[in-house]
């Protein structure tokens, strides 16, 4: 009788589906991998049973992948006698029937399970699972309801589908806040300078590199302080609403006036002797030829609130 070590060494050696050159990344390669290399001890060791010393690797592959079919056929075929009768989780039964379909002896099995000369394969070791960083660890972990096989694949870790907070709390310290504010601003400042002096004219200290230390060109004007006369563009909003608030009112106002219809006898005389639009024109029909120029409104005094 030969080593046992010798055949399950050689077939340790032959390389599994999958298993050659590369390593498995994913944990669904690394799962197929450890069951192929299971699957390829336990035919070394029934080679070694039945008096073979050594084992070529394709005749190692090709006993592998017959008893892995056989394997994989016996659970289908429990899994549809299990389904048949309306049950969700195959039993002893499905498996002897599985078995008598496929033209095996049941009753063999006990015999050949006591058999002396039977060679016991140790199990594999028990690998560690992954330990989840701290950094990723949110709630508990789910186990599988009792609904759910324990042979199905495990819920994910709840980092993936739990709400997690990504920001970090406000710092309220003084001195941090006032040293970001004027970095902060010193940053803006830094940036709007550069924007300046690459979108217009500049001034260098050195004659031979313009390009060192360059410094924004002053534009002279010729009136200096004529820009603090002009107004701005939000004075010049603000009188143009206020403007036409005081329009609406004074409209308001005179169509509420020649709605009015008095009771007197003699309104109708006088009525008679309005224009056919029922108005009296105003004296704005006058001003529509007025240029709408800020520098020729009349000056108008801020309103005062009066504090209650």
């Amino acid at each position: 009788m030969a080593d046992p070590a010798v055949a399950s060494g050689g077939s340790l050696n032959a390389g599994g589906r999958g298993s050659g050159g590369k390593a498995a990344t994913s944990p669904a390669e690394n799962y197929h991998l450890a069951r192929r290399r299971t699957l390829q001890v336990v035919v070394s060791a029934l080679l070694t049973e039945c008096g073979f010393e050594s084992a070529e690797k394709a005749a190692v592959e090709t006993l592998t992948e017959m008893m892995q079919s056989y394997i994989s056929e016996i659970g289908r075929c429990a899994k549809a006698y299990c389904e048949h009768t309306a049950r969700s989780i195959p039993t002893l039964s499905d498996t002897v029937v599985t078995l008598i379909e496929m033209g095996f002896k049941a009753d063999t099995l006990p015999v050949y399970a006591k058999r002396s000369q039977r060679m016991v394969i140790t199990a594999p070791p028990v690998t560690n699972p992954p330990v989840t960083p701290k950094a990723l660890s949110a709630g508990q972990k789910r186990t599988h309801p009792a609904h759910i096989p324990s042979h199905f694949p495990e819920f994910p870790d709840p980092h993936t589908y739990i709400k997690t907070p990504t920001f970090r709390e406000p710092v309220s310290d003084y001195q941090v806040v006032r040293e970001k504010a004027a970095s902060q601003r010193r940053d803006v400042e830094r940036a709007l300078t550069r924007f300046m002096a690459k979108t217009g004219e500049t001034q260098s200290l050195f004659k031979d590199d313009i390009t060192a230390f360059p410094l924004i060109a002053a534009q002279p004007s010729t009136i200096p302080y004529l820009s603090a006369l002009l107004p701005s563009e939000l004075e010049l909003q603000t009188l143009e609403e206020t403007d036409s608030s005081e329009q609406d009112d004074q409209t308001d106002s005179e169509n509420a006036a020649g709605n009015i219809i008095s009771d007197d006898p003699g309104a109708d005389k006088e009525n008679s002797m309005l224009p056919p639009g029922g108005l009296v024109p105003s004296a704005k029909a006058t001003e529509d030829n007025v240029i709408d120029n800020p520098y020729l409104r009349p000056v108008k005094k801020p309103k005062v609130r009066r504090k209650k």
